[in-house]
């Protein structure tokens, strides 16, 4: 996904704050869902709940404003209770990696208790998901 990052995502000298690059990853993650046709309102209605457990980020290069910028996210792990997703951030025109990092999701259910990942978010074996 491509986003360009705003003038108040970034400090003074209009670089973008390390606070940022959580929304990115959700972002990121939210259109991996919605690629493979499913939304994160779709699991709520269902009972269906994700909460960081894990973030990180390295970063590698800043990231400036309104400097277009690229976000690959993957899903690189689902357990019975865990999704584990994957980030790389490069600079839309010379592809140079910004930042890199993961989050780990907790499955939970309405009164966010743990609760198993359910089974249609398993992916297949032959199936990688990436946006």
């Amino acid at each position: 996904m491509r986003i360009i990052p705003r003038y108040d995502e970034t400090d003074k000298g209009g670089i973008v704050h390390n606070s940022v690059y959580s929304i990115y990853w959700e972002i990121a993650r939210t259109e991996l869902l919605r690629a493979n046709g499913l939304a994160y309102s779709d699991l709520e209605k269902s009972g269906v709940f994700f909460v960081v457990a894990e973030l990180g980020v390295k970063f590698r290069r800043p990231a400036t404003y309104d400097e277009p910028c690229l976000i690959t996210a993957t899903c690189s792990e689902v357990t019975a209770a865990k999704v584990v997703h994957r980030y790389k951030m490069v600079r839309e025109v010379d592809q140079i990696l910004i930042a890199e990092g993961f989050t780990m999701l907790a499955c939970v259910d309405t009164a966010g208790k743990i609760r198993r990942v359910p089974e249609f978010m398993y992916p297949s074996e032959d199936e990688n998901l990436k946006s």
